[in-house]
């Protein structure tokens, strides 16, 4: 015969120690879209989940183990745009309009998480090797946004560099913070912007 009572008490210790595992990462990861990992102690994680530190570190043996369940948490709540979908619109200049006003969308909803982890990632061993997959994502969408362009020489070269300066998490934050601009201006602004670096390449 099954043994019940211990089956149900071996469930709910199960369930209770995901609940904590949960509540610790969630809790980590509000420290980090707040103050930023790089300020963010084990303890003081352990005090907004409401858990002992000894408790923190059955779950995470180390603050890499930590920010990468915290990362893993926060980025399936937080997808980026999905770059198949931009490729599949043959235009160059519509796929950049409808790739930067879902990248700026992204930006927006996610400000001070991104703006926290570039911060740390200028001192912070882990963080930049953790954060370089961002930068990775942001590489692909560029070739994404130049391939269909199908540009030469200097024309090619500036037109790349003005699609980076455009994807930037910097750029975004500067027009639409710094000088106030609404997310669709911005598009334009960047897509003029990128128009005039293929158009007007200046010397070969």
């Amino acid at each position: 015969m099954t043994d019940q009572p211990r089956t149900y008490r071996m469930r709910r210790r199960a369930e209770s120690q995901q609940e904590t595992h949960r509540r610790i990462t969630e809790s980590a990861v509000e420290l980090h879209g707040t103050l930023g990992p790089s300020r963010t102690s084990m303890s003081a994680v352990a005090a907004r989940a409401g858990v002992r530190r000894s408790t923190l570190y059955r779950h995470f043996p180390d603050e890499a183990a930590l920010f990468d369940a915290c990362t893993a948490h926060w980025a399936a709540a937080n997808p980026p745009p999905d770059l198949d979908a931009w490729s599949a619109v043959a235009d160059p200049n519509k796929r950049l309009s409808i790739a930067l006003g879902e990248l700026y969308a992204f930006y927006g909803r996610t400000e001070q998480m991104l703006a926290n982890l570039i911060r740390d990632a200028e001192t912070e061993p882990l963080i930049r090797e953790r954060f370089a997959a961002f930068g990775g994502y942001l590489a692909m969408a560029r070739e994404s946004l130049l391939a269909s362009r199908k540009l030469r020489g200097t024309a090619k070269r500036r037109t790349q560099a003005a699609i980076g300066h455009a994807t930037a998490f910097t750029t975004w934050r500067s027009l639409a913070r710094e000088q106030r601009l609404e997310d669709k201006e911005v598009v334009r602004l960047m897509g003029s912007f990128v128009a005039a670096a293929e158009k007007n390449p200046g010397r070969a």
